[in-house]
């Protein structure tokens, strides 16, 4: 549930190689990894964390208060994949022709302005830990929310050790994720718009550079 502490570590260090400000995190239960970004960004950057579980996250929150950073999380109490998706939906109006004043214009004679996603290509790293069965429609989603050059890191790619036992070793409960796991460690490996490293600490990280 809560992340290793060397995953925490690995983290912070990523996050200050990027200069990161404007982060995502995907599950966030009591909230150590949402501390650790938050104490490591800047006094103006910020996190939008998702979760379900708003009472997990509150166990946490004393400590978030403590050290003055409630005040870059943007905590969310929903699905995260309703979140990713409002973040790409949400658009912004950009001017083809920057040296037109006056407030923007949109009617059909008109081709001033470009629309275009508010939140494509923003934050500069995104971290998550979370139900394992929806991995790959996360990254669907933050590839396209992510800079290039920026930083997605998937934990408990392992999954417990269960994706190197065979399935009939594996808890039936479990299956379900092993079977989900070990196709998004393989799709992961093929996605040409990402570099990734596979990081033995943990319950193994998988961290992903987006490059295109």
């Amino acid at each position: 549930m809560g992340v290793a502490p060397n995953v925490g570590q690995l983290m912070a260090l990523f996050l200050k190689l990027l200069n990161a400000k404007k982060t995502i995190e995907v599950g966030v239960f009591t909230g150590y990894s949402l501390l650790l970004t938050a104490f490591t960004i800047p006094s103006d950057g910020k996190i939008i964390a998702m979760d379900l579980d708003r009472e997990a996250y509150e166990i946490g929150l004393p400590f978030i208060k403590k050290v003055g950073v409630e005040h870059k999380i943007d905590f969310i109490e929903s699905l995260a994949l309703l979140v990713l998706d409002k973040l790409l939906e949400d658009t912004s109006f950009k001017r083809l022709n920057q040296s037109l004043k006056g407030p923007p214009q949109i009617n059909k004679y008109s081709l001033i302005l470009r629309v275009s996603p508010a939140n494509e290509r923003t934050f500069d790293f995104a971290f998550i830990d979370a139900d394992k069965n929806n991995y790959w429609n996360y990254h669907e989603r933050l590839i396209k929310l992510v800079k290039i050059g920026g930083i997605v890191a998937y934990d408990n790619t392992l999954l417990g050790g269960t994706v190197a036992l065979p399935e009939k070793a594996v808890s039936e409960p479990k299956r379900e994720w092993r079977r989900l796991s070990l196709a998004f460690n393989k799709a992961i490996l093929k996605d040409c718009r990402i570099e990734i490293t596979f990081v033995s600490i943990g319950d193994r990280v998988i961290i992903c550079k987006c490059i295109r």
